[in-house]
């Protein structure tokens, strides 16, 4: 077993979707594209025709076996209700059309500020991560400023020059966990791999395209996945406890099961059974 001691209970769990409290603007907000990901084309800023009068899916316990299978591997981070209930105070684009334009305009700026938020609080949970925590913790609080601005400085904000310098704390905070010796395959194509008898402990895995990629029963240790493509990826059995800076997104895309490992503040994903 391994002897680092697991991430501590974190402030992620603030940072999952709560559609009871949003409008619905995943649904409105993006354009669909028909796709195996989606069966219907929809443009950007127009209903799904599936959204109900309460801004539920109507067919959310269905969705993959309706064609819409790129709707369960989205997720907002919270973003949609810090819009929904603070930016906008309670109020929607449906009972009030005018803020239509505004709103939607805030929801992709929110959801990189949650994102963010997203891996600065796992940093913060990470004993080993500890020398880094002051400025992470700076970061954060930094963050958490700009999403409590208003719509019009929201929709004008510049996200990445915020995002940088978290993004370069990040590879300084994984590069602190996996050790300089690590072996470094960020941006790998790995598509397809049967990778069942290759060392992926602490692997730097940024960006890698896992695509379909056999991962059944390995201990990937704190191997980093930020940015790392896991759809269709078989993980069945696989450990993904430790790894760095793995979300909602990417396990919903993998294919795995009651045996897969995954970090605390993440949910098996009902499609894994």
């Amino acid at each position: 077993m391994p002897s680092d001691p697991l991430p501590l209970v974190d402030d992620r769990l603030a940072l999952r979707a709560d559609c009871s409290r949003c409008a619905g603007l995943c649904c409105v907000v993006p354009a669909f594209a028909a796709s195996a990901d989606f069966a219907i084309d929809k443009p950007a800023g127009v209903a799904c025709p599936n959204l109900a009068d309460d801004f539920r899916c109507g067919i959310h316990a269905e969705l993959r076996e309706r064609g819409f299978p790129g709707c369960t591997v989205f997720d907002c981070f919270g973003a949609g209700q810090q819009i929904t209930q603070a930016t906008f105070g309670g109020r929607s684009w449906r009972e009030s059309p005018e803020l239509a334009r505004a709103q939607f305009a805030v929801l992709p700026v929110m959801r990189q500020l949650h994102e963010t938020l997203w891996y600065l609080s796992e940093v913060l949970a990470l004993p080993a991560a500890a020398p880094l925590h002051g400025e992470a913790a700076s970061r954060r609080q930094e963050i958490e400023d700009l999403t409590r601005r208003d719509a019009a400085e929201l929709a004008a904000l510049d996200v990445g020059a915020h995002r940088a310098p978290v993004g370069e704390l990040l590879g300084r905070v994984s590069e602190l966990v996996r050790g300089r010796r690590a072996p470094d395959r960020r941006g790998a194509d790995l598509m397809g791999r049967d990778l069942r008898r290759t060392d992926l402990r602490n692997a730097g895995l940024r960006g890698a395209y896992l695509i379909g990629a056999d991962l059944r029963g390995v201990d990937l240790g704190r191997a980093d996945l930020l940015g790392a493509d896991l759809r269709a990826a078989d993980v069945r059995g696989a450990d993904l406890s430790r790894c760095l800076f793995l979300t909602r997104p990417q396990v919903t895309a993998a294919r795995g099961n009651s045996s897969t490992r995954l970090p605390q503040a993440l949910d098996r994903p009902p499609a894994w059974g």
